[in-house]
């Protein structure tokens, strides 16, 4: 499976994740920090029309450095405001806001509103594999088929676990949650999960501007053990070779879109894509935006 001829597969996943140019036609998105003037932190980046909305609410400052947010609790509210115009959709699930640099957490936001705002989100990922880790040649990946109901890549395959991180959780409490939830994966299994790495992009969606961090795990589950659905955003479950897993992802567009970038890293990182091809995918995959 080494060898050039498989990386340009791969590649076009990597590609289309970073199809944002920034800052393009946006304007940067601050909010401010403290009393008195305090600093301005960057966090986004809106559209004009975005911005134009916004500069009605009175706590909002625009001039041409961009928009600022002066009071941080209002971001909610202006974030509802907009979806009642129908300019976002709302999600009813609050993320943590936090700057371009540094990832501190300056405010919280709905869900749905990220892309408008252009506001990074956090998610992890789970590689669910069986076998040896000594033999990776015979490892199994557990696939999940989507819900055809999800508004996001229904029907298309997806990792054992993945999920946004939600305000107020971390990356680990964030997976043995998702882990219960989506495949009835018990705490203290899900518990064993080891970061692997951190992957970001910022790609251009029907939604907006998407730019996320995929904190990537791997989970050696038993033979003995089978996922089962909770939550119903997973229609169910097949256990994979790595041969197919590769194939699918090197020749096809099954698997929703950011989970071809953490198997990528997952082939990589077991030696099933070498030489000059592997070195220019894994510098893809890490010159994503910070």
């Amino acid at each position: 499976m080494q060898g050039s001829q498989s990386e340009p597969g791969f590649l076009r996943h990597i590609l289309a994740c970073h199809t944002a140019s920034l800052p393009g036609a946006r304007v940067a998105f601050r909010i401010r920090r403290g009393e008195g003037g305090g600093k301005d932190a960057p966090v986004g980046w809106l559209l004009p029309p975005i911005a134009a909305a916004l500069a009605e609410f009175p706590e909002i400052e625009s001039g041409p450095e961009g928009v600022t947010l002066t009071d941080p609790a209002a971001l909610p509210g202006l974030a509802r405001a907009l979806a009642d115009r129908g300019l976002l959709r709302w999600r009813g699930e609050a993320f943590d806001v936090r700057t371009l640099r540094g990832h501190e957490i300056v405010a919280q936001i709905d869900r749905g509103a990220l892309p408008v705002f252009g506001i990074a989100a956090e998610g992890v990922h789970v590689n669910g594999l069986v076998g040896d880790p000594q033999k990776p040649e015979a490892l199994r990946l557990w696939v999940a088929r989507r819900a055809d109901d999800k508004a996001l890549d229904p029907g298309k395959f997806d990792h054992i676990v993945a999920g946004g991180v939600p305000a107020g959780l971390g990356t680990e409490e964030t997976l043995i949650k998702e882990a219960m939830e989506e495949a009835s994966i018990p705490a203290e299994l899900a518990a064993k999960a080891r970061p692997v790495a951190v992957l970001s992009y910022a790609m251009e969606r029907p939604e907006g501007l998407r730019r996320d961090r995929l904190h990537c795990f791997d989970l050696f589950v038993p033979e003995a053990f089978n996922p089962h659905p909770l939550d119903g955003e997973v229609a169910g479950f097949e256990l994979w070779t790595m041969e197919q897993v590769f194939r699918l992802v090197r020749d096809t567009d099954a698997f929703k879109f950011n989970v071809n970038l953490v198997l990528i890293d997952l082939f990589l990182r077991l030696g099933m894509i070498g030489g000059e091809a592997g070195a220019e995918l894994r510098a893809a995959l890490q010159n994503g935006p910070a």
